[in-house]
Parts: structure tokens; C-alpha cells; sequence
């Protein structure tokens, strides 16, 4: 059920943000740095802001906010909605942060442009029933390039036989308007049968290499030919898949090592992930959306296996990337609430010369739950 939302206009919202509270409690949480375990990637949360329940920016509802991404030159961060256009068409924010060693001091939303697909119209609602059937994208990965001033976002598509869809990377304007499409490898495809990816756990996350050479894509969870969901007995192996962004293709893949579920969640996925160099990322797992188990690791291609020709992820030859904990965001002190963490990037640098790193929640259109943005320093790796 669409929950009731009080109507709140783009300068209203501006306000809201950056008061010194919001109804439930403070605005600015955590203020008190807290490290995560040292290492290539040791991270320290610093605070977070939530959003006003029920804000509108230009009548569009925020909400199910599920990647984020950093434009140093305008300074600005892209945030992608998860709506199927059942809400408002696909769309993205543009968002200003006040960012500093406190914390996050205020949150300003200055826009929002619906995606367009191929002929330059934005998405319409959903119609599974329709004959055809209407199936609009299921919004989750972002990524912004800078040198070509354009973005990339990723669908999870559908499977709902007889309705399929297929996962897509699509290019995308400052404007939303449509640029092109990356092309997938076939295990990427949606069936009617049990193999390729499974409903709502395909393309979750997305990243551009700091060269621009490289997007990566990554699934949330294992397809139906490389094994079985995490769960609280096992973890499990997940697909990353490198594309050239000059040419638009596929040119190798990866096998990354999700975690078992973690009580009271029943499975574990890859929610997103950020590029540190060409072949190092921070990856956000995320076991649950409710009461949600999140945590941030540091990954490396490292001597991983190229999976792009591997039918599946079972063979014990594969060599999946490395990992190690950078923070458990859920055992930090003082870190309340926590909700359905779903987007990371690298932001600008903070005052003391650290890089700053921003998360999201996705509050799923609930009412039950909460929009946040969160701020974690980033120590280099000779601190």
C-alpha cells in the first residue's frame, strides 16, 4: 500500500534537510569517529542525516534510493531511485551534502530528471497484464563518468513468466535522456527455465574505474547455474563483470565470495560496490532490508579467475577475488538506525585530507522505514 505522503516543494525540502532535527530524534547522528579494523581500507563513520518522511522534489516522491554517485566538478551527487514507475516515472536526484569532520551537516535536494528510454520518453507504469505486457526498468546500479559527462545505470529486469526481461546497462545523459547500451554476456538473459539470473538479485551494482576505462557490474546474487543463495549455513559466489567503455562489451568477468546470512536475514547480496583504483573496490553487502545486516569490504581482482566464458561458478578451479572486512556497520556504536544500505561512492575530500565516502538507504516506499545518508572518512592506506 502506497503510504501517505504530505506534498513538500524543492526549496521546502532544502529546509528540512538541513535543520538541526527531524521528527523522531536529531538529523546528525554518530558524531564521534568510530575505525573500522586497519588495513588497505580502514573507514571510520562520522554521521548521518535521514530525509524528512514524505518529502516531494518537483512532485515526485523520495524514495527507494538505491546507488549514488559523485560529480567532483559541479560537486554534486547523482542518486538513483528504485522505482518501476509505479510511484513516478524512473528518475534520478541530483543532491548537495554538507559534509565536514562532525558529520553530515545538511542534505539538498536541487533536482530531479526522469530516464527516457530509446525514444526519448520517460517510462511508464507498470502493466505485466497488457498484451503486450508493459515491464519498465527496475532502477538499482549508477555510475557517473566525468570525462564524457554522462551517466550509467543498470535494470534488474524481470521474471515473471510468461514476462521476461532482460538486465541492461544502459548510457544516460545529464538530462536522462537515452545514450546507448552496453552489451551483456548470454549467462546475463533472463529463461522461463532454471538458469540465469534469478528474480531480483541481477544487476545491483555499478562502477566506473577512477581511469575511466572500465565499468564494472555486479550481481546481487548467483545466477541459477553457479549455486545457491547465501544463507545462514553458506556463502556463495557472485558474478562481476567488467565492460570496456569505449567499445560497449563484456571483456572479462570475476568471481566475488559473498558471506552467509546473518541472523535474523535469511540470505546475503551484493548491494553495490565503488572503484578505488582499476581492480580495487569497496563492496557493500547487505543480509536483510529490514533489522538489515550490512557490511563494507575491500575487495581485489588480485589472481581471480576470469569467469566470462564459465558456464557457472561451481568448478572448484575458479578463483574468486579477495576480501577483507573494512566495517561491519551494523556493530558500530552510536550508528542508529540503521536501514537497507544499498548505495556507496567516494566523495570529496574532508577538511583533514581524508576521503570521504557516502552511503544511502533505500526505504523501499515504506513508512516502516527510513532514508539516510551516511559518512564514513576513508584513511590512505600509509595512515
Amino acid at each position: 500500500m502506497k503510504p501517505v505522503r504530505p506534498l513538500v516543494s524543492l526549496a521546502r525540502v532544502a529546509v528540512l534537510l538541513g535543520a538541526a532535527a527531524l521528527a523522531g530524534g536529531p538529523a546528525l547522528l554518530g558524531c564521534t569517529p568510530v575505525a573500522g579494523p586497519t588495513g588497505p581500507a580502514a573507514l571510520h563513520y562520522l554521521g548521518q542525516r535521514r530525509v524528512w518522511p514524505g518529502a516531494t522534489v518537483a512532485g515526485t516522491v523520495v524514495g527507494g534510493l538505491s546507488a549514488i554517485s559523485y560529480d567532483a566538478d559541479r560537486d554534486r551527487f547523482y542518486v538513483l531511485s528504485d522505482d518501476r514507475s509505479q510511484h513516478d516515472p524512473a528518475r534520478f536526484y541530483t543532491v548537495r551534502l554538507g559534509l565536514s569532520g562532525a558529520g553530515i551537516d545538511a542534505v539538498e535536494f536541487t533536482g530531479v530528471q526522469a530516464l527516457r528510454d530509446e525514444d526519448g520518453r520517460p517510462f511508464p507504469a507498470p502493466a505485466l497484464d497488457a498484451d503486450p505486457p508493459v515491464v519498465p526498468p527496475d532502477p538499482e546500479g549508477l555510475a557517473f563518468d566525468p570525462r564524457r559527462r554522462q551517466l550509467y545505470w543498470s535494470s534488474e529486469g524481470e521474471r515473471r513468466p510468461p514476462v521476461l526481461a532482460d538486465p541492461w546497462v544502459r548510457v544516460a545523459g545529464l538530462d536522462g535522456a537515452y545514450r546507448g547500451a552496453f552489451e551483456l554476456p548470454p549467462m546475463l538473459a533472463m529463461s522461463s527455465k532454471q538458469r540465469g539470473p534469478r528474480r531480483n538479485a541481477a544487476l545491483e551494482g555499478l562502477t566506473l574505474s577512477p581511469d575511466g576505462r572500465w565499468l564494472y557490474a555486479a550481481m546481487e546474487r548467483p545466477g541459477y547455474d553457479d549455486g545457491d543463495p547465501p544463507d545462514r549455513h553458506h556463502g556463495a559466489l557472485t558474478r562481476i563483470t567488467r565492460l570496456a567503455v569505449d567499445s560497449g562489451r563484456p571483456v572479462a568477468q570475476f568471481a566475488y565470495p559473498l558471506e552467509p546470512a546473518t541472523a535474523p536475514a535469511n540470505s546475503n547480496g551484493l548491494t553495490n560496490l565503488v572503484a578505488l583504483s582499476d581492480e580495487s573496490f569497496l563492496v557493500l553487502e547487505r543480509a536483510g532490508s529490514r533489522r538489515p545486516v550490512v557490511r563494507i569490504f575491500y575487495a581485489e581482482i588480485a589472481d581471480a579467475t576470469d569467469t566470462l566464458a564459465a558456464p557457472s561458478l561451481s568448478d572448484p578451479a575458479v578463483v574468486p577475488m579477495r576480501k577483507t572486512l573494512a566495517l561491519d556497520l551494523t556493530a558500530v556504536p552510536g550508528l542508529s538506525p540503521l536501514d537497507n544500505v544499498e548505495g556507496i561512492t567516494v566523495g570529496p575530500p574532508l577538511p583533514d585530507g581524508r576521503r570521504s565516502v557516502v552511503l544511502v538507504s533505500d526505504d523501499n516506499f515504506s513508512p516502516l522505514q527510513i532514508t539516510q545518508f551516511l559518512l564514513l572518512a576513508l584513511d590512505p592506506p600509509d595512515r
